[in-house]
């Protein structure tokens, strides 16, 4: 007998039916016929059965349902070992990680491969990365280091992978991160120029944004087209200070009065992502209104230095520390850094991984997101977050910013999900077969097969290699092979994310959310650019 388990009553009526049939497949589609019998018995005894024979099982589950029912119906989570072959044969793979970088990078950004991490120049372990277990990309990250790579790990707890460990409280990285890109926008933009060619072909930080006014103030807008001739209207011919309202969540829900150079554009008064990324982060210009910090230890105004020390522990000078080793490193390497996100527990990870990835963008570092893109024909929110959302009744409006247009006033999870669904969101129908790294609760409805190492899940599978092995035995004549989408052409990288979703929530350039009571689906998770 090998290291599989079974749940006792599927293994007795599989056994029942395949008697006399030699197909497994065939002997599935007839077990399926009466599914709700051992579906009411999931969760009980599980017996062991040798690996052969459970690979042939989950293979024959998987054929049976991707040609009867079609391969969508076929869902794995992208964490699970059978991702790959279920995405491979056109099912879904489902992700639970954030919408950021595919908002921030493109869809389809591949992401430096583990082999890759060795060749940067500087890297950042950030988030919760597991102290106790030896990762898969931990020797990569000591081969860098051979080679002089400088690795600084930023979390809870030290990490003896690093040169350097900034201990971070729990949930407040996107306050560390902002501080980093006030200096970052400081000293490599305004005191000297050394990614603005980069800026102006590479990222949307040139483009054109219309200021709109909202009860008698001016917040920002959409964009207007195409990019500017230059980064910033400062200076250029007619143009003027307008006072803008910006998001601040640091201090419960309010609003920050900065200024912005503005020039008009036909009926519209515009300004750009640059000068509104500038005013966000607190750096100052002369002669614009509003209220700013007075340099990096100031502590009452975001996002300086001094400000993030309250929240994360860690000391301002050490902030612009790491802010100047990045900016140099990546100045002088091509962009050759690298940001490894952990694992953020918080209830805004997104915004927190928003943050962290502007810095990126910001010093070029076009592929040092070290975490590999799920792929445009991904789904964003799996069909399960749809169903674990379906009893709540939180009101996400109370996530929006002082001055949104109330878009969720007293609208829970489930109903702006269904509404993104409707507008085109990417989402996978109900699984039959579904694979799992870990248990969910609840379990989505109709589930004739659930692969799991839980002892509620149907059958923990063998190698995941036998149950492709057994699959391609048995696909002959039955499955379509799936076809391939096309990459879509060069994109820029947004540090505005230019949806009404986003400019609800005040999320449109990156910002700091402390943590929070949380809910279990965020619309902002749902922006998916075209």
């Amino acid at each position: 007998m090998g290291g599989s388990l079974v749940n006792q009553a599927l293994v007795r009526l599989y056994f029942e039916v395949r008697e006399g049939i030699r197909d497994p497949v065939a002997a599935w589609a007839k077990l399926t016929a009466n599914s709700e019998v051992y579906r009411q018995a999931r969760g009980g005894r599980r017996v062991p059965l040798d690996d052969h024979t459970a690979a042939e099982l989950a293979a024959a589950a998987i054929v049976h349902t991707a040609a009867e029912h079609g391969a969508d119906q076929v869902a794995a989570l992208a964490t699970s070992p059978l991702a790959g072959l279920v995405g491979g044969m056109g099912g879904a793979v489902l992700t639970e990680q954030s919408s950021a970088p595919a908002q921030i990078l493109g869809p389809s950004f591949p992401g430096p491969a583990t082999e890759h991490w060795a060749q940067a120049a500087y890297v950042l372990l950030w988030g919760e990365n597991n102290r106790t277990v030896r990762a898969p990309g931990t020797p990569w990250v000591i081969a860098g280091r051979y080679k002089g790579q400088k690795v600084v790990a930023i979390g809870p707890h030290p990490t003896r992978l690093s040169d350097e460990t900034l201990v971070v409280r729990p949930g407040a990285d996107g306050a560390l991160a902002m501080a980093v890109g006030h200096v970052l926008l400081k000293e490599f933009y305004l005191d000297r120029p050394a990614f603005t060619e980069h800026a102006m072909e590479w990222t949307d930080l040139p483009f054109l944004v219309r200021l709109r006014e909202r009860g008698g103030v001016l917040v920002p807008g959409g964009l207007l087209g195409p990019a500017a001739d230059r980064l910033s209207l400062y200076g250029a011919d007619g143009s003027q200070g307008a006072e803008v309202l910006l998001p601040r969540f640091d201090d419960g829900p309010g609003v920050l009065p900065r200024g912005v150079p503005a020039v008009r554009d036909g009926e519209h008064l515009v300004t750009t992502v640059f000068d509104l990324l500038l005013a966000t982060y607190g750096v100052a210009r002369p002669g614009l209104p509003g209220r700013w910090p007075s340099g990096y230890d100031d502590r009452a105004e975001p996002y300086t230095p001094g400000w993030q020390e309250a929240y994360t522990g860690v000391a301002a000078s050490r902030a612009v520390k790491i802010a100047r080793e990045l900016g140099v490193t990546a100045e002088k390497t091509h962009g050759r850094c690298m940001v490894v996100p952990g694992w953020l527990d918080t209830p805004h990870a997104d915004t927190a991984y928003r943050a962290m990835l502007a810095l990126l963008v910001l010093t070029g570092c076009r592929d040092g997101w070290a975490q590999p893109s799920a792929g445009p024909d991904i789904p964003l929110v799996p069909y399960l977050c749809l169903h674990a959302c379906g009893e709540d009744r939180a009101d996400v409006g109370a996530l929006s910013w002082a001055l949104g247009d109330g878009l969720f006033e007293h609208r829970t999870s489930r109903s702006v999900l269904l509404e993104a669904v409707r507008d085109g969101l990417p989402m996978a129908p109900p699984p039959r077969v579904l694979a799992l790294p870990r248990w969910i609760y609840p379990l989505p409805p109709q589930v004739d097969l659930l692969i799991g190492p839980d002892e509620r899940c149907d059958l923990a599978p063998p190698d995941a290699r036998l149950i492709a092995d057994a699959v391609a035995k048995l696909t002959t004549g039955r499955l379509e092979p799936a076809v391939a989408g096309t990459e879509p052409g060069e994109r820029r990288m947004r540090l505005l994310i230019d949806h009404a979703w986003m400019h609800e929530y005040g999320e449109a350039l990156p910002v700091y959310r402390p943590p929070g009571a949380g809910l279990p689906l965020k619309p902002t998770h749902l922006v998916r650019m075209p």
